[in-house]
């Protein structure tokens, strides 16, 4: 195994209990898709780490000690990450969550999640890639219960973006349940599978009651599964935008599998800007507006991006909000911190008067590495506007 000599900023990151490696501290790093070690300027033996290009970093520490990267060693990251989800396994009204989540569960580069009997991994990189036999096998030992895996690509390179791994093969699309409300899947098209995992305890306070007697407008709303949580709430209406084509078929699959008439719930393929000036325009408004965009987007007219444009949403959402409404402020943008996106947040009200209610970070089937604020990427604030 070859020896990575770092330099003291990247030992001071190590010693913070940062695991990823930033390309930034590696200007002329000639190695790629291969095990190190990472050694101090003074030689001594910091940690083991593979190198591998992500859209996340170069590469990941994985261990401060020097271990063999076979089956036995995956298999002990499986185990203790299924004893952290006992009370997800115990659960008769969840059925969906994450297995393994990264660097929070001690290997960067890998998510496995679990959606009934099926699993899903998603490789990141290259060199996780190469292990997938060995993490196969040791998952397979971890998890006997589990009928049949899927693979996600989410790195250049390979040819394909999803497949079928071992076991059974799913229905094409199927049924899970996530805090009582059933969402309808696919687990074999492309990355995506019909519903984000981790939003389901923002999802669950809407249906807990937060969406109760309420009108709800859901931009970037994918598959409208925060409508679908809404609508079980008790929410009177809800109207979701989204600028894909799919949206709207795979939208009102997730209401016709919980019995939900549509009557008084609308799905608009459309851009999220267009319809801010449509509804603007036609005297629209609504008691809670879902804002959760993708880090960057890109149309024919404009580019989005969370860390500069996140504010535009906010000071559009104003115009069609009711009195004492309420904005869900959503993003997933690891490169923004918590108090940055606030501060964006705060940039889009101008002075209007607001409090917030609630806070929502990653929840704990996402084990994150509590040490990097990258890690818990996911950043949630409901706030109650005042008019």
């Amino acid at each position: 195994m070859k020896e990575l000599t770092v330099s003291p900023i990247v030992e001071r990151k190590m010693k913070q209990g940062i695991h990823v490696l930033d390309a930034r501290d590696f200007p002329q790093l000639g190695l790629a898709n291969t095990l190190v070690q990472l050694v101090s300027q003074h030689g001594s033996f910091l940690g083991q780490a593979y190198l591998s290009s992500q859209n996340k970093g170069i590469g990941w520490l994985i261990s401060r000690e020097k271990v063999p990267v076979n089956q036995a060693f995956f298999q002990h990251l499986f185990g203790t990450a299924r004893a952290k989800r006992r009370a997800f396994e115990a659960s008769d009204t969840t059925t969906a969550y994450r297995l393994f989540n990264q660097d929070g569960d001690g290997f960067g580069g890998i998510t496995i999640d679990r959606y009934n009997d099926y699993a899903v991994f998603s490789w990141y990189n290259e060199y996780v890639y190469s292990k997938k036999e060995e993490m196969i096998r040791a998952f397979r030992t971890i998890y006997p219960d589990i009928q049949g895996a899927y693979e996600k690509i989410r790195f250049k390179g390979a040819g394909y973006e999803s497949a079928h791994l071992y076991g059974e093969e799913a229905p094409a699309t199927f049924t899970v349940r996530e805090n009582g409300v059933a969402y309808q899947v696919f687990l074999n098209v492309g990355l995506m599978t019909g519903i984000f995992l981790d939003q389901h305890e923002v999802r669950g306070s809407l249906v807990d009651g937060l969406a109760a007697g309420k009108t709800l407008l859901n931009m970037f709303s994918y598959t409208a599964a925060f409508s679908v949580a809404a609508a079980m709430g008790g929410a009177s209406q809800t109207t979701s935008v989204d600028l894909a084509k799919r949206s709207k078929e795979l939208s009102e699959a997730h209401f016709k599998v919980n019995a939900l008439a549509v009557d008084n719930h609308r799905f608009l393929v459309m851009d999220v800007f267009e319809y801010f000036k449509y509804a603007k325009r036609k005297g629209l408004s609504y008691d809670i507006i879902v804002l959760d965009p993708p880090s960057f987007a890109r149309n024919k007219k404009q580019t989005f991006s969370v860390a500069k444009d996140y504010h535009r949403l906010i000071a559009q959402s104003l115009d069609i909000l009711n009195a004492e409404g309420i904005l869900i402020a959503s993003t997933n943008a690891s490169n923004v911190s918590l108090e940055a996106f606030k501060k964006e947040i705060e940039k889009g009200f101008g002075g209007c008067k607001h409090r917030y209610l609630e806070t929502y970070r990653l929840p704990s089937d996402f084990v994150s590495n509590q040490k990097d604020e990258s890690s818990n990427y996911l950043k949630v604030f409901t706030i109650q506007v005042k008019k």
